[in-house]
This record gives C-alpha cells, sequence and structure tokens, in this order.
C-alpha cells in the first residue's frame, strides 16, 4: 500500500511560481517513477512531468523550460518547481507513483498509485 500525499496548491498570479510536494509512504521501495499529472475542469488528465527514482527527467512540451522536477529520494518525496506560471496551467494537479519499468512514464495508466491533488489557481 502507497499513500501519496500532495501540498503546495495554491491562488498565484500569472507569471508567478509555486512548488508542489509529494511525499510518499508505505511500500515505495518497489517503485520506478513518480509523476505529475493535471487535470483542468472539463478536461482530461493530462501529463505533466516524471522523474525516476534512479534519475532521469521528462516533460510536457508544455511546461519544457518552465517546470522542474526534482526528488528527495531519503524523504521519499518529489517536487514540482512551477515558474512563469500562465492561466491555462491551473488544474488540479496529481502526484502518481509507479511500480514497473516503462520506456516512457507519460501515460496515467501506467501508475499505480495516486494523491488526492491540489489545486493550483492562476489568475491573470
Amino acid at each position: 500500500q502507497v499513500q501519496l500525499v500532495e501540498s503546495g496548491g495554491g491562488l498565484v498570479q500569472a507569471g508567478g511560481s509555486l512548488r508542489l510536494s509529494c511525499a510518499a509512504s508505505g511500500r515505495t521501495f518497489s517503485s520506478y517513477a513518480m509523476g505529475w499529472f493535471r487535470q483542468a475542469p472539463g478536461k482530461e488528465r493530462e501529463f505533466v512531468a516524471t522523474i525516476k527514482w534512479s534519475g532521469g527527467t521528462n516533460y510536457a512540451d508544455s511546461v519544457k523550460g518552465r517546470f522542474t522536477i526534482s526528488s528527495d529520494n531519503a524523504k521519499n518525496t518529489v517536487y514540482l518547481q512551477m515558474n512563469s506560471l500562465k492561466p491555462e496551467d491551473a488544474a488540479f494537479y496529481y502526484c502518481a507513483l509507479s511500480r514497473f519499468y516503462y520506456n516512457s512514464y507519460a501515460y496515467a495508466h501506467r501508475y499505480d498509485s495516486w494523491g488526492q491533488g491540489t489545486q493550483v489557481t492562476v489568475s491573470s
């Protein structure tokens, strides 16, 4: 059993920054990667970024150069630093954990555990 708890969401003006955190607990030792996804009202959940516990990151084109995913393996925590936020970044952000090896972690169905989400609102 894995528990994921996100924090750090909130309201920010366009151009501002937020840092999301995702603390993982439970049986995390057999996992391979963690990712961030987001879902805006009326839209499908979309990939944002992923990081493998062994290193290696990947980003959606829409956030490249603005968002940075990082991890603190000792704390089983993953972060998403979001800079230069745009109104279109507003969504619920979810972290997720994958217990299996894949060549790509950009797909929601490759994750086994999900957090409850944290809301990011960006005012224009």
